[in-house]
């Protein structure tokens, strides 16, 4: 079973301007993971950023932590083979939406649980989606499994609950002013959750 819990701030709904600064803040925060939603306009309606900007990041912020990409484009398959970190593409299957790795060699080590509807900002959790997120969990024991979307301080006991050991959080990390803090928050009550559940089984 995959162990430990891993928190990854995301960056959907930050400043463009300032994306590195954003970011180098919070690699200081004790971060897993940095989360980045790539949109085209076409997959959902709106646009975030491109792969220019991607690479870019990766270039000044370096190897660590890693790079979580999840694609909501058209075409991802163009992108699989020229750009670094993780990539996703969102299915619909048997109504279930996850995340899979499309990069050709790439082994699969996530399932991906949209918690919100795809592509906007600010939404609240979609409490209805905990019971996929536990079905992942007890399936799929090797598998991360991840929620992005309305994760924070307020719901993390719901993703918790629900076995979730990966999670990403937008608003509730980068516009704290103790990322830290925050950070620590959600990784330490999904510890605590997990630990429960294998002293209850």
């Amino acid at each position: 079973m995959a162990s430990g819990c891993k928190i990854g701030p995301c960056i959907h709904n930050s400043d463009l301007a300032s994306l590195g600064a954003e970011y180098l803040q919070v690699l200081n925060s004790e971060a897993y993971y940095l989360h980045l939603d790539v949109t085209d306009g076409h997959f959902v309606s709106n646009i975030t950023f491109g792969h220019p900007v991607v690479e870019s990041l990766q270039k000044q912020l370096g190897p660590d932590p890693s790079f979580d990409m999840r694609m909501m484009v058209s075409r991802p398959e163009q992108w699989a083979t020229d750009n670094p970190g993780a990539l996703t593409k969102d299915i619909q299957e048997n109504g279930m939406k996850a995340g899979l790795a499309i990069k050709p060699g790439t082994t699969i080590d996530m399932a991906l649980v949209m918690t919100v509807k795809h592509g906007l900002v600010g939404q609240k959790l979609m409490k209805d989606m905990m019971p996929k997120v536990h079905w992942l969990r007890t399936q799929f024991p090797s598998l991360d499994t991840e929620v992005d979307g309305g994760v924070g301080p307020d719901t993390i006991h719901k993703c918790a609950e629900a076995e979730a050991n990966t999670a990403v959080s937008g608003s509730a990390v980068m516009k704290s002013e103790d990322s830290r803090s925050v950070i620590n928050l959600l990784g330490n009550v999904c510890s605590e959750a997990a630990q429960k559940c294998f002293l209850d089984r």
